[in-house]
């Protein structure tokens, strides 16, 4: 993958195409291998990504006085 940044949803899309390209069956061996290798690392950068996001989501809670307040959700 590139050294610039892709969006979650730019990599699971050319992830996607790359998973359609494969099913074609129409592939070069070479071509089947450099895709393979391509998809491996939209793999892991997406599910590096959901992980960041994962970390990230916090629950919004209502205490007794009807404030809302912000709270991290806890690590499984």
């Amino acid at each position: 993958m590139s050294k610039d940044k892709k969006s979650f949803e730019e990599a699971i899309s050319e992830l996607e195409n790359i998973v359609d390209e494969m099913e074609r069956g129409e592939l070069s061996l070479d071509e089947s291998i450099e895709f393979f290798q391509k998809g491996i690392e939209l793999s892991k950068y997406c599910s590096k990504r959901l992980d960041e996001i994962e970390k990230r989501i916090s629950v919004l809670v209502e205490d007794e006085k009807g404030n809302i307040q912000e709270r991290i959700m806890p690590e499984e």
